[in-house]
């Protein structure tokens, strides 16, 4: 065989070599040189190598840990009362208006204070006057709301009336002062506009209560009703010695908070707003020299007032 027979024989192994490289095999040349195929290794995922699970265990332990933080305690806040709850606001009374009027210091201004769900007989008001329970209505709410640490309430509902009063339920020491005057018949339950209706419940109980015990202004026939009290003529129309002790007598009286006659006795002068009034004391009328005559109901100027 010659020389370049050998060489092409030689060139034909070697590229044979090169193809088969992949299976592994061994080969030898015509001059016997070995060639080995070569076999990289392949690691899959699927298929980690023991050298790879080690090295993710290892990465693994060695995760940096945080430390704890230290936190310190801090002071409770004050949250101030909301208004529109059940929360009740402290204030610093000014003034007593009337049965169901107060000034308050609230925020820092001087507020006036319409009391929710109530009506109390007037006691200055540029029509009606002065109406009867009128003083002893504003003389209980002024011993009330001066008996005690005061605070208002306010409902869901519009905080202010169309005067730009305030408009809350007051209480004293935690105890309903609307409530009192009409458990004690000098306030009626009105102005119910809801979602301002929170207490309605307990107040219609409390009216009803002193209704059928006829007390306060209930004790007059047909004075108080759901439209309000009646139209009477006003204390002011009446002489003034009258009105001066009839207001002396209120104020003094030790039951100004729940009267128990259905009208002020005072000496000598007896003061009934009209007949009907008068008639639950003396259903036959009275006479001209009697305390209780009053001009005004003696229709037929026979000195003789609301007989029958």
């Amino acid at each position: 065989m010659n020389f370049n027979f050998r060489k092409t024989l030689a060139f034909l192994i070697i590229g044979c070599t090169l193809i088969f490289s992949g299976c592994g095999t061994t080969l030898t040349s015509s001059e016997g040189e070995k060639y080995e195929p070569v076999v990289k290794e392949s690691r899959t995922q699927e298929n980690p190598s023991e050298e790879s699970v080690k090295e993710v265990v290892v990465k693994e332990e060695k995760a940096p840990t945080i430390a704890p933080v230290d936190v310190k305690p801090t002071a409770p806040v004050k949250v101030a009362p909301k208004e529109g709850t059940t929360d009740q606001i402290p204030v610093t009374l000014v003034s007593t208006t009337d049965g169901d009027t107060i000034r308050v210091m609230y925020k820092g201004v001087n507020e006036p204070v319409r009391y929710l769900l109530i009506d109390t007989p007037e006691t200055n008001h540029p029509r009606l006057g002065k109406q009867p329970f009128g003083t002893e209505a504003k003389e209980r709410n002024r011993a009330l709301v001066n008996s005690g640490n005061l605070t208002l309430e306010f409902d869901v509902g519009e905080k202010r009336d169309k005067y730009g009063r305030l408009l809350a339920y007051v209480y004293v020491d935690g105890k309903s002062v609307q409530e009192t005057l009409i458990s004690e018949g000098l306030a009626r339950v009105a102005y119910v506009y809801p979602p301002n209706t929170r207490h309605l419940t307990p107040y219609e109980e409390a009216q009803q209560v002193a209704k059928s015990k006829k007390l306060g202004f209930w004790a007059v026939e047909d004075y108080a009703s759901d439209s309000g009290f009646a139209n009477t003529p006003t204390a002011s129309s009446e002489s003034s010695s009258s009105s001066a002790s009839s207001e002396a007598a209120s104020e003094s009286s030790s039951a100004v908070s729940t009267p128990s006659a259905p009208a002020a006795t005072t000496g000598t002068t007896e003061w009934f707003d009209n007949c009907t009034h008068l008639r639950t004391k003396y259903p036959n009328g009275v006479a001209s020299d009697h305390p209780a005559y009053q001009v005004k109901m003696d229709r037929d100027k026979d000195n003789f007032a609301c007989e029958r």
